[in-house]
């Protein structure tokens, strides 16, 4: 792992290399690091905030993306379904919220970062129906299938992560969620606020694009695209290990990509400061 973790920092930084010899076309709104200060130095807040999101994935580079959260001092909001994984060192393939993983997660919630449900099953909404919603899991022994929810099965699609979050971290969760892939509609949104969830979108310009493929897009190019286009205020999205991309967008885009928005004057805070989602206390148990 420690050689893969040196290999993956290298091309990152290889690759910030050459995004600092490119001419300002691939960067044209780059404020001057000397001049632009993102955070006040005598009271740590961020002044130019964007959001950085993490949705739970194949975990096969969590370890790595932790890391580099670490080593830049950002703080994150991650998103958490129940999905099968990868063999990652000494964990087995499992899944994601399983007790191979609980001792990282419970790190992550001791160094402060932020947390919400993704759904149990990874349940992506397919359209509404008499009594409830068409749905379709993508992890757990129902994937592929479409099923039929009511609205209280889809509140506790969202609450069992919360209650397992707890149980491996100690802390509890907030009652913030993400509908896996975005898809919601009215109705669902509304079933899950009367069960006291409040949905987390991402804006146009934080799609990081690490769930595309790589032969269309190879990380230099989302690299440059998420440099040129995040602005202050934007929540990203990004994920935890994608199945399908051949070329791993993280970590070898996440360490140049925060480095090059902190030079454009940009800081990375957490759900718990976003004007919208500040206020949301913890989830319901």
């Amino acid at each position: 792992m420690a050689s893969s973790l040196a290999l993956l920092s290298a091309v990152s930084w290889a690759l910030l290399g050459l995004m600092a010899a490119t001419p300002s076309a691939a960067n044209p709104g780059a404020a001057n690091p000397s001049t632009s200060v993102s955070t006040d130095a005598s009271s740590g807040t961020c002044r130019h905030p964007v959001y950085l999101t993490i949705d739970t994935g194949h975990m096969g580079v969590a370890p790595l993306i932790a890391d580099v959260l670490a080593r830049q001092g950002v703080k994150a909001t991650f998103f958490l379904a129940h999905e099968r994984t990868q063999a990652v060192g000494d964990r087995p393939e499992g899944m994601s919220l399983d007790d191979a993983w609980q001792p990282w997660w419970k790190q992550l919630a001791t160094q402060g970062h932020d947390f919400g449900s993704h759904t149990w099953e990874h349940v992506v909404w397919r359209g509404d129906e008499a009594g409830g919603f068409r749905m379709q899991p993508t992890a757990g022994p129902r994937t592929g299938q479409r099923v039929h929810l009511t609205p209280a099965e889809y509140c506790e699609q969202l609450a069992q992560p919360s209650r397992r979050f707890t149980q491996m971290t100690g802390q509890p969760m907030r009652a913030l969620f993400r509908a896996p892939g975005g898809k919601t509609s009215p109705a669902l949104l509304a079933a899950a606020r009367s069960c006291g969830w409040t949905h987390v979108p991402w804006t146009p310009n934080g799609f990081l694009g690490d769930e595309l493929s790589s032969d269309r897009f190879p990380n230099r190019r989302l690299l440059d695209q998420a440099l040129k286009n995040v602005r202050e205020g934007d929540i990203l999205l990004m994920h935890l290990g994608i199945w399908s991309r051949q070329d791993p967008w993280a970590p070898a885009v996440l360490e140049p990509l925060i480095v090059g928005l902190k030079a454009k004057g940009l800081c990375f805070a957490t759900l718990r400061t976003h004007p919208d989602f500040a206020r949301v206390g913890s989830a319901p148990r």
